[in-house]
């Protein structure tokens, strides 16, 4: 009985670490407001080719709910701003809402969070005040149905819930919205929910050229930015606005309330003024954001921590009023064929015409190598996540390998570091790392240890040591001990079985 109960404790724990290291995600918007869109089970199928596992819609469609059951796909569904009044006045309204629109299809469709109305401050009308009522209704019929824990309840707010933003350390909520937010909060921080923000740095830059630089926007950006009062560095505007958010909900002690993108994005088409507004542009943005987000690199004044994201939006729609850029933020076209090309894994490389490319100023090739700015402990957690999540074969600096000597953890860490580099563009954002690498046009190769270029025909071979799915859905990362930790644990009491 004993050794039963140690090896089901081990299985456990393994359970729980696995569910604490997930990565972050990224996924999609699904918006409808548009002519001539395929049908929902189409756009699923679309949603399934291009390997995306997580879906945003705005209401609670029943063909959306119908299309995406039995895919896998996990849905985030909301509660229009127009249904705020009844949901809050009566618990009956969110029941019956929750019985006839949503429990019919569950769980063969995968809902794992309920949004009560959207951006509430910048709409017209005063319903801010009916958010929370509302979603403490939509949180009870949950209960009623025993799914509170497998169903998020929140809401999404816009940049503007901010009265500050810059330098992130300084950022504010707005005094005029205290009344609502308060109790928001506290709704979050009691039932593990994530504040929902939606982040456009494409709208500052437009707003603000002359202050902001389009690199800066773009995830692009050679140079930084530094927070006077924390001295911390942002290479891009991203970053910089999650960390304002954190910071705002710090000077109110909700310290523990994390962090959800539930909107960003680029636009691929503009107004004669909206010169920024283009292809390039917007496969550019979110291919960066890509693979910033699954590098798990979190923000500089959070890092490591995951930030789970949605990318505005599927399809264009050409119904929205505005200008040009507000009916182009699509990926896809109605006819489904793709605005640019963009990998939804991060792993592949892909032609941006306005991107960094592989070579330095002076034409020569780049290589990405360890900082010497960098402690032991970061280096090494970005060492194992290379080798490990980040599937660089590192096999050449392994015992009596080719570039195993100097057996020192910079060396190890920049032979693995510009492997993940060349193959994944050779991008300024593929050699981050957390800070912990940088980029030089001097070939770092010695001896027989040869470094890999951005034109080498090199096999990457596969490492395994790495998991071996490159999806989003499936990405894993564990921190340095886990391995040795585990397997010692494991191996003991298999030991101990075997013994008696």
């Amino acid at each position: 009985m004993g050794r039963v109960f140690r090896l089901g404790f081990v299985l456990s724990l393994l359970l729980v670490l696995l569910d604490g290291c997930r990565a972050s995600f990224v996924g999609v918007c699904y918006g409808r407001n548009a002519d001539d869109l395929p049908v929902p089970d189409k756009a699923a199928e679309l949603v399934k080719l291009h390997n995306i596992k997580y879906v945003r819609i705005y209401d609670s469609n029943v063909q959306v709910l119908k299309a995406f059951a039995n895919t896998g796909i996990e849905l985030m569904i909301g509660v229009p701003n127009s249904d705020l009044l009844s949901f809050s006045q009566f618990q009956s309204n969110a029941d019956n809402w929750l019985k006839n629109n949503i429990l019919p299809y569950y769980p063969a469709t995968k809902i794992t969070y309920i949004t009560v109305g959207a951006e509430v401050t910048e709409s017209p009308g005063n319903v801010s005040a009916l958010v929370v009522p509302a979603m403490k209704n939509v949180l009870t019929a949950l209960r009623k149905a025993g799914l509170q824990k497998k169903i998020k309840v929140s809401s999404t707010h816009s940049l503007g819930v901010l009265s500050r933003s810059f330098p992130p350390s300084a950022g504010a909520f707005n005094s005029s919205h205290a009344f609502f937010l308060k109790p928001l909060l506290e709704f979050l921080a009691e039932n593990g929910s994530p504040f929902m923000i939606n982040i456009y740095p494409y709208y500052a830059y437009r707003d603000s050229a002359s202050n902001i630089s389009l690199d800066y926007a773009l995830f692009e950006s050679s140079s930084e930015v530094i927070d006077p009062n924390t001295g911390l560095l942002y290479t891009n505007m991203f970053d910089a606005q999650i960390d304002a958010l954190y910071y705002a909900l710090m000077a109110l002690n909700f310290k523990t309330i994390k962090v959800m993108v539930t909107e960003t994005g680029w636009p691929s088409k503009g107004s004669p003024k909206e010169t920024a507004a283009t292809p390039d542009n917007a496969q550019t943005y979110n291919t960066n954001l890509i693979r910033h987000v699954i590098n798990n690199t979190g923000t500089p004044a959070k890092t490591g921590e995951e930030v789970d994201v949605y990318i505005f939006s599927l399809f264009n729609e050409n119904r929205k009023p505005g200008l040009e850029s507000e009916r182009n933020w699509g990926l896809f076209y109605p006819d489904q064929t793709s605005v640019y090309n963009l990998d939804f894994t991060g792993r592949g490389t892909v032609d941006v015409a306005t991107g960094s490319n592989s070579t330095s100023s002076n034409g020569t090739n780049t290589w990405c190598i360890a900082s010497n700015k960098t402690s032991e402990i970061d280096l090494q957690s970005a060492l194992d996540w290379a080798c490990g999540s980040g599937n660089v074969d590192c096999t050449a600096i392994q015992p009596s390998q080719p570039c195993y000597e100097p057996d020192n953890l910079a060396s190890h860490a920049s032979y693995a570091f510009n492997s993940y580099y060349q193959q994944n563009g050779a991008s300024e954002i593929a050699c981050s790392f957390g800070g912990a690498g940088i980029r030089v046009d001097r070939d770092p190769s010695y001896d027989s240890c040869l470094y890999m270029t951005a034109g080498s025909n090199k096999t990457i071979a596969s490492n395994t040591t790495a998991i071996s799915s490159k999806s989003l859905s499936t990405r894993i990362i564990f921190p340095a001990w886990f391995s040795t930790f585990f397997v010692a644990t494991f191996v003991s009491v298999l030991l101990e079985v075997n013994h008696v």
